[in-house]
């Protein structure tokens, strides 16, 4: 039996944005807390599985320093307290930034590497959207990422780093390691695995594996809104035979090269305005409006109103709009009470550098609470159900609208603060569109302030060439 601690900080970190991301807005679980995660240990043979603790979070702004140091600290304790370990799996996301640190990841995983030693195996699984450096390379033995864009193999993600461990243990011997920054950084809106040309260059990674002279390859797409100097595209393969490695990491690397040109929004796009006219003019009962620039998934605050704004001033039929995080205008709507009428202030409180607040008259529909998101209200105003939310918390499932007895498609507009469509809602909309919204994750990010990135980078740079 081989003896693996498990666990690790996971959350995607917008430079961009003004918030700070508390200790509180952590879900932080520990031991047998996270079995739920990890529901495959149970098929695998010939491991004693240890989870520590994980803590993951909704994405946001950068991390404060004594939040990530208190987490980094209790992970460290637990991993101290039951050692020797035979192996260490972590897992991550990739795109964590903190207070003071320029690559917070390589301090996370440098600490368990100092701590457990040079022989201990370390495995790691990410998000494609994470971002990879060499300082962190040099620590893990092992990893992998996932291969879906929207994210639909998270858990097959982590069962693969943690056999692929358990191979490595078994077999005795550490694998080769190839590892190819691309200088490439491509919003998640446009590198979609569902549509061409990232369906594709995914596609050809089960290609590239043979199980044996090369175990695993990654492509890690990168995440878009966090300015440093390790932001960029990445392919990683591991395996027992060096030449097979690097060549696998080549291709994959040379395919997404050379497919870049290629890749684009999978929906049509333009300004508010353009979008709004586009699904009031479509024939299709319900448009799905996405709002991305503040796409809470990606780590915007998630209370700019522009959007609500241009739709009550365009008087759109029948529409929902989902949502503005305010937790003082849920209040004073459970304070005034179901069906009363009030006037009231919404959103610009978190991000004002990109929104304003935005003075609406309403009738509170509906109230709700739920353990993971805080109250909730649903407002409407003039033709729009306003929901409001207590805690920044995305839309992402059906049953968020379910849970506020709300169907989306009896709306001709539905509008999210997403990017792209995640897969619950793909799967229903009739047709989708994306706004280039105002906001901290604006879609397009060549447009904004970078400092860090390592140049040339394409679409920041277009006219250079470049082989791995």
């Amino acid at each position: 039996m081989h003896r693996i601690a498990a666990g690790g900080i996971a959350i995607e970190c917008a430079t961009f944005s003004p918030l700070l991301s508390e200790l509180s807005d952590f879900r932080v679980l520990r031991g047998a807390e996270l079995d739920s995660r990890y529901p495959f240990i149970s098929a695998i043979d010939g491991i004693d599985f240890v989870p520590l603790l994980h803590a993951n979070a909704v994405p946001g702004g950068v991390v404060r320093r004594s939040a990530y140091d208190a987490l980094k600290t209790e992970f460290l304790a637990g991993l101290a307290a039951g050692a020797p370990w035979d192996g260490v799996y972590l897992d991550m996301h990739g795109a964590m930034a903190v207070e003071g640190l320029d690559d917070a990841e390589a301090d996370f995983i440098g600490a368990v590497r100092t701590l457990v030693g040079p022989d201990c195996p370390i495995s790691a699984s990410y998000d494609l959207h994470g971002n990879l450096s060499t300082a962190i390379m040099e620590q893990l033995d092992l990893v992998t990422a996932y291969r879906t864009a929207p994210h639909e193999d998270a858990i097959e993600t982590r069962e693969r780093a943690l056999r692929l461990l358990l191979r490595c243990l078994q077999a005795g011997r550490r694998p080769r390691k190839a590892f190819i920054r691309i200088p490439l950084l491509l919003s998640g809106e446009r590198t979609m695995t569902l549509i061409e040309p990232g369906r594709s260059v995914y596609a050809g990674i089960p290609e590239l594996i043979d199980g044996d002279a090369v175990l695993d390859v990654s492509l890690l797409v990168g995440f878009t809104w966090a300015d440093q100097a390790r932001s960029q595209a990445a392919a990683v393969a591991i395996g027992w035979d060096e030449a097979a490695t690097r060549s696998a990491a080549r291709s994959l690397a040379s395919a997404y090269w050379g497919a870049r040109r290629d890749f684009d929004f999978g929906v049509p796009t333009g300004s508010v305005d353009d979008c709004i006219s586009l699904a009031l003019a479509a024939d299709e009962s319900t448009v799905f409006l996405s709002d991305s620039g503040d796409n809470i998934t990606a780590g915007a605050a998630g209370d700019c109103p522009f959007v609500l704004e241009r739709m009550l001033a365009r008087a759109v039929p029948q529409s929902l709009f989902a949502g503005i995080t305010d937790a003082s205008a849920v209040a004073a709507c459970f304070d005034a009470g179901s069906g009363a009428r009030l006037t009231l202030s919404l959103g610009g409180k978190l991000d004002p550098l990109h929104g304003h607040p935005l003075t609406v008259n309403g009738i509170v529909k509906r109230l709700g609470d739920s353990p993971e998101r805080g109250r909730q209200v649903v407002l409407t105003v003039d033709n729009v159900d306003v929901v409001l939310s207590e805690r920044r918390s995305g839309f992402t499932a059906l049953a968020r609208f379910s849970e506020l007895d709300i169907d989306p498609l009896d709306y001709k507009i539905v509008c999210l603060k997403l990017g792209y469509l995640v897969p619950d809602f793909q799967r229903i909309a009739p047709l989708a569109v994306m706004a280039l919204s105002p906001g901290a994750v604006y879609a397009l990010p060549e447009t904004l302030p970078f400092h860090k990135l390592i140049r040339p980078i394409y679409p920041f740079d277009r006219d250079f060439d470049w082989t791995p």
